[in-house]
């Protein structure tokens, strides 16, 4: 029988294989369920591996987060192994040999790391923020959409369960108590941060894309063109040409669709 270490070896090897055609990414589906913080992981994560020109096919499931091993969307399966949300599919390309990030030098990738990370803790929790804890849009879109492919009554015991899970996360992170300007503040601070690293490169660091384009473009695409009852985070993204500039960019380049359309 192998070894602990020929299968080790043997994992480290099929990790660096070429990347397969089957390759399917996972989450819920677009028109009815998805909700803008989800919406945004999943574009992230597609600009990725087109930024890669890597192929996949994306599947629609009603419980993409309960099949997801972190219980999160997207994730992806390449043979057999299942990745679930941004970071851990990068780090599984660069397994394979393929980075966005080769060029860039230690100090650049500490910069990457911090600017993922501040998308990260403000632009997405200000998307659970509006999404669950602002009354109007809970009641008119996230608690149709989240229960939609539930019967009832599961539909409402599945909503608030979630919305439980989504209060408790931004009561640890202080999130949970802000009112809606300084939400509103701290969009337009991450926003400004951004667009001051960004300046007038055609990415964050320099003419190739990151996974900081990638991540960016997500967010502020699906904050862009997703209808919701208040227009606040799209109206703080739009005070920012630059990154607007940089949207626009991503999806002309990578998604094939016309400069601009939906923005």
């Amino acid at each position: 029988m192998p070894g602990p270490l020929v299968e080790r070896v043997s994992l480290e090897f099929e990790a660096q294989e070429a990347w397969p055609k089957d390759v399917k990414l996972f989450q819920p589906y677009e028109i009815e369920q998805i909700l803008l913080p989800d919406n945004a992981n999943c574009l992230a994560v597609q600009a990725l591996l087109k930024m890669c020109n890597l192929d996949f096919t994306v599947e629609f499931r009603a419980n993409a987060e309960a099949m997801s091993p972190s219980g999160k969307v997207p994730f992806i399966k390449v043979g057999r192994f299942v990745i679930a949300e941004l970071e851990g599919i990068v780090q599984f390309i660069n397994g394979k040999g393929i980075s966005l990030t080769d060029k860039l030098d230690i100090e650049e990738k500490a910069d990457l790391r911090a600017y993922m990370a501040l998308v990260r803790n403000v632009i997405e929790n200000a998307e659970l923020f509006i999404c669950w804890i602002d009354h109007e849009t809970y009641n008119d879109v996230t608690s149709i959409r989240n229960g939609s492919v539930y019967p009832w009554p599961l539909n409402h015991f599945r909503n608030r369960e979630k919305r439980n899970q989504v209060i408790k996360k931004l009561k640890v992170l202080d999130w949970y108590n802000k009112t809606l300007p300084e939400v509103h503040e701290e969009m337009a601070n991450c926003c400004e941060a951004l667009s001051v690293r960004l300046d007038q490169n055609s990415f964050f660091f320099g003419d190739k894309p990151t996974e900081l384009d990638a991540l960016v473009f997500g967010h502020l695409f699906t904050i862009l063109t997703t209808p919701l009852p208040r227009n606040d985070l799209a109206n703080i993204v739009r005070n920012y040409p630059s990154l607007i500039n940089l949207v626009k960019r991503v999806e002309t380049k990578y998604f094939n669709r016309e400069d601009g359309k939906n923005i």
